[in-house]
């Protein structure tokens, strides 16, 4: 057939707000950008148990009894077992719409019914297929047909849609990268095994930031909200013990302290090692060979490990600082002061680089009580605070200079 002409239009002109629906759980309503938005969709990653289900029985209940129509599909459980979780979470006698079904096109004949749904979970994406595509349930090929007649549906009326996808041993949304393409918002669920809290974490959004995290903390009542997550990644600190350094990162539009570990010991190995827990190894590797070649720092015959305490996972370059500092710290044997943060990007000359948000990092510290920050020259404009005293090294060698030279100023009050 021939093509027929579309109407092409200009950059400018009236733009409307994306209108949200808003679950009243602050910190999902912080990862999706302030709410669900109305005929979109959204894919929701995660490890098998992580609490991907009980996180959206939760927000499907918060969101029914404020009188929005939630519909929620389980293909993984039967709905006696989705009515226990409710139970359990105290929220059974919210007006939820449950069914245990997997074939999409009586999903979609169920959810016609009636008012308009405004939000549809489907837990999960890999148990779903359709009658468009005749290989098995959790194929690509399956998966993809399936939600992309989701997607039509929910763009069609209006409905939000949240797809619930696991995560394989790599952390990557099983089978259906594709999906990852095809929808609005991907959100990972993520935590550790040991550690009792969880961090919903934006990847993709096209209705807001993408690098906003959400913190819960997991209960025998479901999960709670963290209001300020830098009390509990800082948790039982023990300031006099060297190597902890205390980073004051950005996930999003909110400031994380975090404390890093490091330990630097005698290696009775041809080929000492180096392991890191929540950073990443090739920037260790990076940061030891700045130490070694323009500090004279040798860790030629040591161990070397890394750990950010609580679990936490760092993504960014600003906390190489803190872990130089945490390094130096622990080969000298001396604590650094307790009450001081670090950040920083260190380049391969041994430089100590500008990073973002100086402002709002040091706030977040001045408000947990901390007194001092080491940071780099030429971050924008510090007004007061400890911002004022901050001492801002240029070269990392002027801070391995300065906590070695905090040796000589205890030993000489020691005299």
């Amino acid at each position: 057939r021939k093509g027929r002409a579309v109407v092409l239009t200009t950059l400018s002109g009236d733009i409307e707000d994306a209108p949200r629906i808003v679950s009243g759980i602050g910190e999902l309503d912080r990862a999706t950008g302030g709410g669900f938005v109305r005929g979109s969709a959204l894919l929701v990653g995660g490890d098998p148990g992580i609490g991907k289900s009980t996180l959206l029985t939760q927000a499907a209940a918060a969101l029914a009894s404020k009188g929005h129509r939630i519909v929620y599909v389980s293909g993984e459980e039967a709905v006696a077992q989705i009515r226990l979780r409710a139970q359990r979470l105290g929220v059974a006698d919210t007006p939820v719409e449950l069914a245990a079904e997997t074939n999409v096109e009586d999903i979609l004949a169920t959810i016609a019914d009636g008012k308009r749904p405004d939000l549809v979970i489907l837990d999960s994406i890999q148990t779903l297929w359709t009658d468009m595509a005749d290989s098995a349930p959790g194929t690509v090929t399956q998966v993809r047909a399936a939600a992309q007649a989701m997607i039509r549906y929910a763009k069609s009326t209006g409905a939000a849609i949240v797809l619930v996808g696991h995560v394989t041993k790599e952390g990557q949304i099983a089978g259906p990268r594709v999906v990852e393409h095809m929808v609005d918002a991907v959100l990972y669920f993520e935590g550790e095994g040991g550690h009792h809290y969880r961090i919903l974490r934006t990847v993709k959004n096209r209705f807001g930031p993408t690098d906003e995290i959400g913190v819960f903390e997991m209960s025998d009542i479901g999960l709670r909200e963290v209001a300020n997550p830098s009390e509990l990644f800082l948790g039982e600190r023990h300031a006099k013990a060297p190597g902890a350094a205390v980073f004051a990162g950005m996930e999003g539009t909110r400031p994380v302290l975090v404390e890093i570990q490091a330990l630097v010991a005698p290696s009775s190995l041809g080929t000492p090692r180096r392991a890191v827990v929540g950073w990443d190894g090739a920037r260790l590797s990076m940061i030891l060979a700045v130490l070694e070649a323009h500090c004279g720092v040798r860790f030629g015959t040591h161990d070397v490990y890394l750990n950010v305490a609580g679990g936490y996972r760092i993504s960014e370059p600003a906390a190489d600082l803190a872990v130089a500092a945490a390094l130096v710290s622990s080969l000298t044997g001396l604590a650094l002061p307790a009450d001081c943060v670090y950040f920083g990007e260190i380049s391969l000359s041994g430089a100590v680089r500008p990073v973002a948000h100086a402002q709002q990092r040091l706030k977040e510290a001045e408000k947990l009580g901390f007194g001092s920050a080491v940071l780099p020259l030429g971050s924008e404009e510090l007004a007061g605070g400890i911002g004022a005293g901050a001492f801002q090294p240029t070269e990392l060698a002027d801070l391995v200079a300065r906590i070695a030279g905090s040796r000589r100023s205890r030993a000489d009050e020691q005299e």
